[in-house]
Parts: structure tokens; C-alpha cells; sequence
């Protein structure tokens, strides 16, 4: 017999406390809940790396931060009692751990759902099998299906989807900005900005500087272009080497100094007519400002194009794998000269 649905919410906390992708991969799912939930809160709890990422989200109203694993028992117990104050109607976790489900537990939010894997479900007393290791859709849709379903458990009929941009910068934010960095960096008016972003963050296997060379070598643009090359921390030499070399194939490229912060960096993306990386932060980033994205992907199943689709429109889009018959992770054998065909076709015209 199917429970009576409870009293809409008043105060829900989203818990997606991982990587930066995976954060921006949540917003639709923010997006959805604020449009639901007009009169109430949503609190959403992160990670130290993406907080000003969630500070800037227009969907949220407070922010929690995680102290994360290595901060111990205390840590978790404080984190406990920070959410039992905050007295939450609901929680809506969409990356489970055991650690989280035992904070949520012990801060006796009444409701709890969770995807139904992993020891942490026990924690939770609402769950949805969604089978993510298939990846039959994409993570934001796994993100969307469990915000729906805590809509139907409160009888909140679900408003219609999001569309993209799920990120609209302020123009305020960026009057200005692309003056600046033409100014800064060279770059003749006319010329379009190209952002390459040979980093990986640790995530995803992406391509070797050597073939971001050679695949902007073989772009073939009806236009001017700038290549922007950019980076995660720790990965500016790596920038600097790219953009070099760049200039040595007689390619106008220029490295972007680290920034202040990740909300500038997205600011600077969004000049972008287009983003080439791997699957990444900064590619999720892009998607949501509906920036036209190329990303490479291994054809690992946990990690395909599917399960980590970018959130721009469906035409701003180009995605390339390593061909069948090849290790799903040798991002060598992926053919970069059809690979700038499709994306000089698509974009460059």
C-alpha cells in the first residue's frame, strides 16, 4: 500500500559533496527543487573546492561545508549537529557514503533519501535503485530522477525540466572581462577564443599535451582564432609548455594565469565560442554556461560520454572515445584528424 505523501518541505538539504563535475552535474536537479519549492529552502552540502561554486548557484540559499574524511569523528559529529540545528525537513543525498548517511541519521532528519547501493542505504530511510553502474543515462538524469521522486513523496507535482544554460552569469559579472584579456594576452578583436584544457584533475584520462598540439594543428576555422590554454592547480607548466609550443607551429595561444577563484574561471570560459577537454571540471563548467564543448572520454563504462553527457545544449556538443578493439582507456588511439574534422565542421565554420 503506497504511503500518503508528506506536507511539502520547508527546508531541504542536497548533499553532493565530490568532485567539481559532479557538482555542476547537480544543478538541474537544484534547479528543479527551487522552481517546486518556491517558499522553501534549500541548503546544499559540499566540499571545501566546490563551495564558491555552490555560493554562486542561484538555486541555493545556505551553504554547509563537509570537513571531509580526513577530519575524523569530532569532525563528524560537529557536522551532525550544525544540520540537527538547521532543523531540515528533508535530505536528498545524491553521491552516497557511509560517513554522510551516518551524519544525516544522527542530525534525525526525518526524511533521508539516497540511492539504494552501497552499506550507506541503511542510512536513509527512503531510497531509489537507479543501477548508476550501468550508465544508461546520464548522471544529471540519475540527479533529476531523485529530486523528482522526493517532489512525488511530498505531492509536489514536478515542474517541467530545465533547460540550458542552467548557468546565466550576470552581465555585471562579465562587463568588461573580454576586453581585458584580449588586452592581456594579445588577442586581436576579431579572433574567437578557443579554450584547450590539457589537464585531468585527477579525474578522467584525457589526451597528452602532445595531441592537443597536434589536434589544434589540424583545426581547420573559417575565422581567426586564440588558443586559451588553461589548468587546474598544479598544472600551469604544463599550460605554459602547451600554449609554447602552440605559438612555435605559428598557432596564436596564450596560457590563462591561475584565477582568483573558480567563479572568475567560469567567468573567463564564458568568452569561450569553445571548449576542448577532457572529462573534467572545468569541461562541466563550461556545459553549464551552454558553451560549445568537444570532450575526450576513455570508453570505460563507469565513464563514457553518456554517463557524463555536459549540461549545453544538445547541438553545442562533440564527443570522441577511444575506437572498439582498443583499450578503453588509451586515449592515443582516439583519431585526432577525424576528430578536428567533426569539431572544425560543427563549430569552426
Amino acid at each position: 500500500m503506497p504511503r500518503p505523501p508528506l506536507a511539502p518541505p520547508r527546508r531541504v538539504l542536497v548533499v553532493r559533496n565530490d568532485k567539481i563535475g559532479d557538482f555542476m552535474l547537480a544543478w538541474p536537479s537544484l534547479a528543479l527543487l527551487r522552481a517546486a519549492l518556491p517558499a522553501g529552502e534549500i541548503h546544499a552540502l559540499v566540499p571545501r573546492y566546490t563551495r564558491e561554486l555552490a555560493e554562486a548557484c542561484p538555486w541555493i540559499d545556505a551553504v554547509v561545508e563537509d570537513p571531509g574524511p580526513e577530519a575524523g569523528g569530532r569532525a563528524l559529529r560537529g557536522l551532525a549537529a550544525e544540520l540537527r540545528r538547521r532543523r531540515f525537513d528533508a535530505a536528498l543525498t545524491l553521491f552516497s557514503t557511509t560517513r554522510i548517511g551516518i551524519a544525516l541519521a544522527a542530525a534525525r532528519i526525518p526524511y533521508r533519501l539516497a540511492p539504494a547501493t552501497k552499506i550507506a542505504q541503511v542510512f536513509h530511510n527512503r531510497r531509489l535503485r537507479q543501477r548508476r553502474s550501468r550508465s544508461e543515462k546520464p548522471e544529471y538524469a540519475y540527479n533529476l530522477d531523485l529530486a523528482r521522486r522526493l517532489l512525488a513523496d511530498h505531492g509536489v507535482a514536478p515542474p517541467p525540466d530545465p533547460r540550458p544554460p542552467v548557468w546565466r552569469l550576470p552581465a555585471a559579472e562579465t562587463a568588461g572581462l573580454d576586453r581585458r584579456l584580449r588586452t592581456a594576452h594579445g588577442i586581436a578583436p576579431e579572433a574567437r577564443i578557443v579554450v584547450l584544457h590539457p589537464g585531468s584533475g585527477g579525474s578522467a584520462a584525457n589526451l597528452a599535451p602532445a595531441q592537443y598540439a597536434e589536434l589544434a594543428r589540424r583545426l581547420q576555422p573559417a575565422f581567426p582564432v586564440h588558443f586559451l590554454v588553461t589548468a587546474g592547480p598544479g598544472e600551469e607548466a604544463g599550460a605554459e609548455a602547451l600554449a609554447r609550443r602552440l605559438r612555435g607551429d605559428g598557432l596564436a595561444a596564450s596560457a590563462l594565469p591561475p584565477r582568483a577563484g573558480l567563479v572568475d574561471f567560469a567567468r573567463h570560459l564564458a568568452l569561450a565560442a569553445l571548449f576542448i577537454g577532457g572529462s573534467t571540471g572545468p569541461l562541466h563548467i563550461a556545459g553549464a554556461l551552454d558553451v560549445p564543448t568537444a570532450a575526450f572520454y576513455p570508453r570505460r563504462r563507469s565513464a563514457t560520454p553518456l554517463r557524463w553527457q555536459t549540461l549545453n545544449s544538445p547541438g553545442r556538443r562533440l564527443a570522441f572515445t577511444p575506437p572498439h578493439g582498443a583499450p578503453e582507456e588509451d586515449m592515443g588511439r582516439i583519431d585526432l584528424a577525424a576528430a578536428a574534422r567533426a569539431i572544425s565542421a560543427h563549430f569552426l565554420r
